[in-house]
């Protein structure tokens, strides 16, 4: 029986941020069956033929940009960075962004930084693409060019379906770019719905946790940005220090906090991303951290904790699948702690920023 919030603590069936993690791979169905209406998008980008991308994001779907940014550069082989909105907004800048490809990712596309900065770019001569959940968005107004993610409505504070949707249609806007149809994202909602059928382990690795006061995240490549995700995630849940490394850069320095019962969520799907992994989680085994991952079967080890991800998911597409352990991870740390996922102290759904 659903309790209120603070007494008893709920189940998660209770809750819209459990409802909207699991309607993603119908969602994910939805958008792969409509990737028509990416297409006159692909058009006009190959006929600008740009020789740089920049992407504008806040928040979650600032990791959806990261996720873009590792696609155009490995697939596209074009430089690729993230713009911060606050260079035009508070110091005025107006730079010559001629031949660039400026790309803002946003859920809601109310937030007034991201219009400046793509009206900005766009009178400076770029050309500029929003991706919303809202086609009557400022956001998709202000731009040349709309994505809708077609994710439908979300209700919870912490994004969990708009961040895949948004995933999922970067991918088929750059897998469109090179000539594909979008097949490697076939095998994704199959793969959703088997992930989210193992949510009873991954609530007991949860509960298991709920004293626990800080983590790491850590990933790499195209997982980096799953990373980043699981960690916003647990901050806006569960108002607990996450911090989120590439496992490359958790070398360079931020390993020294992680010793013996340190708290360490890996990110280990296959590929190149978990091949390069290898040494980080090697350290972390070796200062005695407790580590649960999410990955394949190669790179979890067996007597790890963790959840070892559906076969057939091609690194590119991974990253759209392997954040829903974490998201459900990150509902049932909220409730065992006593938490409303659904409305965290300090947010809201639309974050407007200047």
């Amino acid at each position: 029986m659903t309790q209120t919030f603070g007494k008893v603590r709920p189940s998660s069936a209770g809750t819209t941020m459990w409802t909207e993690i699991a309607e993603q791979p119908e969602v994910w169905r939805r958008g792969l069956a409509e990737r028509g209406r990416i297409e006159p998008v692909t058009t006009a980008v190959r006929r600008a033929a740009p020789r740089f991308v920049l992407f504008a994001a806040r928040g979650t779907s600032d990791h959806a940009a990261l996720y873009a940014k590792y696609l155009f550069e490995v697939v596209h082989q074009l430089p690729a960075g993230l713009i911060s909105p606050s260079t035009v907004t508070a110091y005025g800048t107006s730079p010559d962004l001629r031949d660039v490809l400026v790309v803002a990712v946003s859920q809601s596309g109310r937030s007034p930084d991201l219009v400046q900065t793509v009206e900005t770019s766009r009178r400076r001569g770029a050309l500029t693409l929003a991706v919303t959940n809202d086609t009557q968005s400022p956001l998709a107004q202000a731009a040349e060019l709309h994505i809708d993610i077609l994710a439908g409505p979300e209700r919870a504070v912490a994004a969990t379906k708009s961040y895949t949707a948004q995933l999922l249609s970067l991918y088929l806007l750059v897998d469109q770019l090179r000539g594909g149809d979008g097949e490697a994202a076939a095998a994704l909602p199959g793969a959703g719905d088997r992930l989210l059928a193992l949510e009873d382990g991954v609530r007991e690795s949860a509960e298991g946790h709920r004293g626990t006061t800080n983590f790491v995240v850590t990933g790499r490549g195209y997982s980096s940005a799953t990373a980043h995700e699981a960690a916003l995630k647990l901050m806006e849940t569960s108002y607990l220090p996450a911090q989120a490394f590439s496992g490359a850069d958790l070398l360079h320095g931020p390993i020294a906090m992680v010793d013996r019962g340190a708290k360490v969520l890996v990110i280990a799907a296959e590929g190149v991303g978990a091949r390069a992994m290898r040494e980080a989680i090697t350290r972390i085994r070796n200062l005695g951290a407790e580590a649960w991952y999410v990955g394949s079967a190669e790179t979890v080890p067996g007597s790890s904790a963790g959840i070892v991800l559906p076969g057939g998911l091609s690194e590119e597409v991974s990253p759209i699948a392997e954040i829903l352990p974490f998201q459900h991870f990150a509902l049932h740390l909220a409730l065992a702690r006593g938490n409303n996922p659904d409305s965290p102290r300090g947010l809201s759904k639309v974050t407007e920023t200047r």
